[in-house]
C-alpha cells in the first residue's frame, strides 16, 4: 500500500482508454454500495454514437475478412462496452460469440480475446472466470495493461484484498491514467484512505483531456463527496460532469441521489426517471423505488420494483449472475428468507465486503443476529468507512442488546453520510434517539 500511494503522487498521467466493460463500484456498471454489488472504478464512458459506428464498421469488415482474429476480438470488446452503456445484456451473447471466434482463429497468444473474455465475465459477474482469463492474458503478455484492469476488477469483487491492490499497482506501472487512477482511488477508499483516494481522482481529472474521460472523473469525485458528508459539493460535481458530457447518465443518477439526500425530492424523482429512461440499471430502479417508498408513494415504488425484477430476469437470460442485487431487494422489500439463500450463494462465490454486508443484513432480517454480526464485522474489517455498513451493524448490535456498540455505529453512519438512504437514514436517527 505504501508503494501504491507513492506512485499515485508521482506518476505522469497518460491519455486514452480501452473499452474494458468493467463492473462498477457496486459490481454493476456504476456505483453505489446501496444497490448492486460497485465498484472497481469503470473505464471512462465511450460516446454511444461513436461506439455504434465502430461496431458497424467492424461488422462490415468481418463480413469481408471473416478470418480476422483481431477484428473479432475488437468487435467482442465493443459489444461488452455497448452493453455497459445501454444496460442491454443481449449484447453479451454476441460478445461471447465474437471473442470465442477470435480465440478459435488465433488460439495462441491472443491477449485481446482473453482480455475481452475477462471483461465479459466481469460484466456477467462471473468474477472467478474473469480472473482466470486475465491471468492467462498476463502470462502471455506481461506488458498488456488492459489485462491488469480486468484482473484488478475481478480480484476486487472476489475479495482478494492484497491481490487486487497488486493488480492496481501493476496497472499503474504500465498505464498511469484514468483507468488506473480511478481503480487506485477505489482501492484506497476501501482501506479508509479517503484523502488519498480524492488525490488520485483529482490527478485523473486533471490529466483527462477527452470530455468523456473528464466527466467520468468528475462523477467519481462527486461520488466520493456524496459518500462522506459533502453532499452539496457532490451535487456541484455531478452538475459539472453533466456540463462536460450532457449524455453521461451516471452523473444524472448521481445528481438524483444528492438531491434526495438534500430533501429535493421532486428533483430527485425527475432525474432518476430521466436516467432510467436512458439506462434502466437495476441500481437506479431500486434507488427510485426506495425514494418513492420514503415519500409514501407505494404504487410508484411497486412499479420500480416490478421493473427491477424484469431487468434481473433479462440479465439472467443473457448469462448474468446477480444474486447480490436481488438479495438486497428481497431483504428489504420481499422475502428475507429468499434473500438469505441468494446471498449465501453469492458469498460462496466471492468474499467481497459488499456481499458480507448484504448477507449480514439478510441474516438480521431473518432473526439470525449472532451470525449476522460476524459478517457485518467482516464487511468493515479492512477499514472501509461505509455508512450503510455501519448502519447495518448498528441495527444488528441493537437487536443483540449491545447498546453502546449500536449507538457508536449508528452515530458513525449518520456522521459519515447523513443521507445514505432515503429509507434507512431516518430509521437510523429514530433508533439512535431511542438508544440515547
Amino acid at each position: 500500500m505504501r508503494r501504491l500511494a507513492l506512485l499515485i503522487t508521482t506518476a505522469a498521467l497518460c491519455g486514452g482508454l480501452a473499452a474494458l466493460g468493467t463492473v462498477g463500484r457496486d459490481g454493476s456498471g456504476h456505483g453505489s454500495p446501496t444497490a448492486d454489488a460497485a465498484h472497481p472504478a469503470s473505464t471512462a464512458p465511450v460516446g454511444d454514437s461513436s461506439l455504434t459506428r465502430a461496431i458497424a464498421a467492424d461488422q462490415q469488415r468481418l463480413r469481408q475478412v471473416p478470418g480476422d482474429a483481431t477484428g473479432w476480438a475488437r468487435l467482442g470488446a465493443e459489444y461488452v462496452e455497448q452493453a455497459r452503456l445501454t444496460a442491454d445484456p443481449s449484447y453479451y451473447p454476441k460478445a461471447d460469440e465474437a471473442l470465442h471466434r477470435s480465440l478459435a482463429l488465433a488460439p495462441e497468444a491472443n491477449t485481446d480475446a482473453l482480455t475481452g473474455l475477462g471483461a465479459l465475465a466481469n460484466a456477467r459477474h462471473l468474477f472467478d472466470q474473469a480472473r482466470d482469463f486475465a491471468e492467462q492474458a498476463v502470462a502471455v503478455s506481461p506488458a498488456h495493461w488492459p489485462a491488469y484492469a480486468v484482473l484488478a476488477d475481478a480480484l476486487t469483487q472476489l475479495g482478494d484484498d492484497s491481490g487486487a491492490t497488486e493488480a492496481v499497482q501493476q496497472l499503474l506501472d504500465r498505464r498511469p491514467g484514468t483507468a488506473s487512477f480511478t481503480r487506485a482511488a477505489y482501492d484506497l477508499e476501501q482501506h479508509g484512505r479517503i484523502d488519498d483516494a480524492r488525490t488520485a481522482l483529482q490527478q485523473a481529472r486533471d490529466g483527462a483531456y477527452d470530455p468523456a474521460d473528464r466527466a467520468f472523473c468528475q462523477y467519481q469525485l462527486a461520488e466520493l463527496d456524496r459518500n462522506y458528508n459533502r453532499t452539496q459539493e457532490a451535487l456541484s460535481g455531478y452538475e459539472q460532469a453533466l456540463h462536460t458530457d450532457p449524455d453521461y447518465t451516471p452523473a444524472l443518477a448521481g445528481r438524483a441521489r444528492a438531491e434526495a439526500a438534500l430533501g429535493h425530492s421532486e428533483d430527485a424523482v425527475r432525474d432518476y426517471t430521466a436516467a432510467i429512461a436512458k439506462v434502466p440499471l437495476p441500481q437506479y430502479l431500486l434507488e427510485l423505488g426506495e425514494l418513492h417508498d420514503s415519500l409514501g408513494h407505494a404504487e410508484q415504488a411497486r412499479e420500480q420494483y416490478r421493473l427491477l425484477t424484469a431487468e434481473q430476469q433479462l440479465a439472467a437470460a443473457n448469462g448474468v449472475v446477480d444474486d447480490l442485487t436481488l438479495g438486497q431487494y428481497q431483504a428489504d422489500h420481499g422475502d428475507p428468507a429468499q434473500a438469505e439463500q441468494l446471498l449465501r450463494a453469492e458469498w460462496n462465490r466471492r468474499h467481497n465486503p459488499l456481499v458480507a454486508d448484504a448477507l449480514a443484513w439478510a441474516l438480521h432480517r431473518n432473526g439470525h443476529d449472532t451470525e449476522a454480526l460476524d459478517y457485518a464485522n467482516e464487511a468493515l474489517a479492512h477499514g472501509w468507512n461505509n455508512a450503510l455498513f455501519r448502519y447495518h451493524r448498528g441495527e444488528i448490535e441493537r437487536a443483540l442488546g449491545r447498546t453502546d456498540e449500536a449507538r457508536r455505529d449508528l452515530s458513525a453512519a449518520l456522521a459519515t453520510d447523513p443521507g445514505f438512504s432515503p429509507l434507512q437514514a431516518p430509521r437510523a436517527r429514530e433508533d439512535l434517539r431511542d438508544l440515547s
